[in-house]
C-alpha cells in the first residue's frame, strides 16, 4: 500500500474494549486488533467492510455502519481494491471520512475479469467458508460445481455445496440421489439439501457457518437471496421469481454485503455469477480432482498428460469405470483454461506452451505423412 495521506484534524482515539465487543458479531479477534495496532497508534478506527458502491463503502464500526471514502486505496490493479469483508482503517472523524488502508487479507476469493486484459477480480476478502449454491429447480451442471469450488478451494477457505429449492424435488430418495451425484464431484466438501421456503436443512446450513464469515456464491436463480433470508431469520434481501424454462432469474442482489448470523459467523450474499473464470487456481482445482491425482502416482511417466500415454493409470481408471470420463474431461478442461490465464501474465510459461504447441503440431504431420506414405 502507499503512505498514508495527512488525515482529518480530529482528537486520535484507539479502539477499546468496548470496540472489540462490538466488532466481534462481523469476525474481530485478538490476531485482528493485533494486526491493527499500528494504526490504532496513528489514531486511527478499526471496521469492516458490508458493502462497495462506486469508491464508496459502507463500514461497521463500533459507533455503527458509516460511509467511507476508498479515495487513498483505490489501486488500479483489481485484487488490490477495497472488498467486502475487508478489514479496515477509518478516520476516527471528519467530513468525508476515509478508508486509509486496508488490513493484510486471510483469503481472498478471485476470478478472472470479463474484461480481455489478464487481471483477477477479488469478489469477496477474510472468507472462512465458501458456500456454493445449486438449485435443484434446473438440471445439475456437475461442471460448473467443480468450477466454483475450484476457486473456493484457492481462496482458501472450505467450500461447501448446497443445493437449493429441496421442495421442489418429488421425492426424499431422489434428492438423496442427487446429493450423492454432487459428492461425488466434490471430494472433501459437505453437500447439504435445503429449502428456505419449508426451512429444512437451514438450521444444519447455519451450524456448519456459525463462527466464521462465509460467502454465498453461485447463479443467478440459484435461491441465494432466498437462502440468506431464512439464515438471517427476516426478509433483509430481495427476492425474485426465477424463469421455470431454465431455473434462471434475474440479478436479485447487486452488490456484495455483509451481515451477521443470528446463530453467530457472518454471511456476505453476492450477485449472481454468469463468468466464473478461474485465475490462477491450480492448486483449487487439483483439490477438485484429488482422485485424479492420487491415480497420477500410478502413471509409468512422471509428466503422464493422461491423454494416450502408455501405462497411464488415470486412464486405466477411466477404461474400467473407476473414474466417470466427464471428471478427466472435467478436469483436462479447467486445466487447459487454468494455464491459459496464468500464461497471460507469465513469458516462461507462455515459450513453454508455444513450444508444446509446435512439438504437438509436428508430430500430427508427421503422422499424416506415414499414413499418405502406407496409402500410396
Amino acid at each position: 500500500m502507499t503512505s498514508l495521506p495527512p488525515r482529518s484534524s480530529s482528537s486520535p482515539s484507539s479502539p477499546s474494549a468496548s470496540s472489540a465487543g462490538a466488532l466481534a458479531p462481523y469476525g474481530w479477534d485478538r490476531a485482528w486488533a493485533e494486526s491493527f495496532a499500528p494504526y490504532a497508534a496513528q489514531g486511527l478506527v478499526p471496521g469492516r467492510v458490508v458493502r462497495v458502491d462506486r469508491g464508496r463503502c459502507d463500514v461497521v464500526t463500533a459507533e455503527g455502519v458509516l460511509r467511507a471514502d476508498t479515495e487513498y486505496v483505490t489501486p488500479r490493479d483489481p485484487q488490490r481494491v477495497v472488498c467486502t469483508g475487508d478489514w479496515v482503517a477509518v478516520d476516527p472523524g471528519g467530513s468525508p471520512r476515509y478508508v486509509r488502508t486496508y488490513l493484510p487479507r486471510r483469503t481472498s476469493f478471485l476470478r478472472s475479469t470479463s474484461s480481455k486484459r489478464s487481471e483477477g477480480q477479488v469478489l469477496a476478502a477474510n472468507v472462512d467458508h465458501a458456500a456454493v449454491a445449486v438449485s435443484l429447480a434446473a438440471e445439475l451442471d456437475l461442471g460448473r460445481v467443480e468450477r466454483f469450488l475450484a476457486l473456493a478451494w484457492e481462496s482458501g477457505a472450505q467450500p461447501v455445496v448446497v443445493l437449493t429449492k429441496a421442495d421442489l424435488v418429488p421425492d426424499t430418495a431422489t434428492v438423496a440421489h442427487l446429493v450423492a451425484d454432487v459428492a461425488a464431484s466434490a471430494p472433501g466438501v459437505q453437500v447439504l439439501p435445503v429449502s428456505a421456503v419449508t426451512g429444512d436443512g437451514v438450521d444444519i446450513l447455519g451450524a456448519v457457518l456459525a463462527g466464521g464469515t462465509s460467502v454465498l456464491l453461485g447463479q443467478s436463480g440459484a435461491g441465494k437471496s432466498s437462502l440468506a433470508n431464512a439464515l438471517l431469520g427476516e426478509d433483509v434481501m430481495d427476492v425474485q421469481a426465477a424463469r421455470d424454462v431454465d431455473g434462471k432469474g434475474r440479478h436479485t442482489t447487486t452488490t456484495r454485503n455483509l451481515l451477521p448470523l443470528p446463530g453467530g459467523g457472518a454471511l456476505i450474499d453476492t450477485p449472481g455469477l454468469r463468468g466464473v473464470g478461474l485465475w490462477d487456481a491450480g492448486s483449487g482445482v487439483g483439490q477438485v480432482f484429488a482422485e485424479i491425482g492420487e491415480l497420477a502416482a500410478g502413471c509409468r511417466f512422471h509428466d503422464c498428460a493422461h491423454d494416450a500415454e502408455p501405462g497411464c493409470a488415470v486412464l486405466a481408471a477411466v477404461a474400467s469405470g473407476t473414474l466417470p470420463g466427464r471428471r478427466l474431461d472435467s478436469y483436462r478442461k479447467l486445466l487447459r483454461e487454468n494455464q491459459y490465464i496464468v500464461a497471460k501474465t507469465d513469458a516462461r510459461l507462455r515459450a513453454e506452451m508455444r513450444r508444446e504447441w509446435k512439438r504437438r503440431g509436428a508430430e500430427g504431420r508427421a503422422a499424416m505423412e506415414i499414413k499418405r506414405g502406407r496409402r500410396m
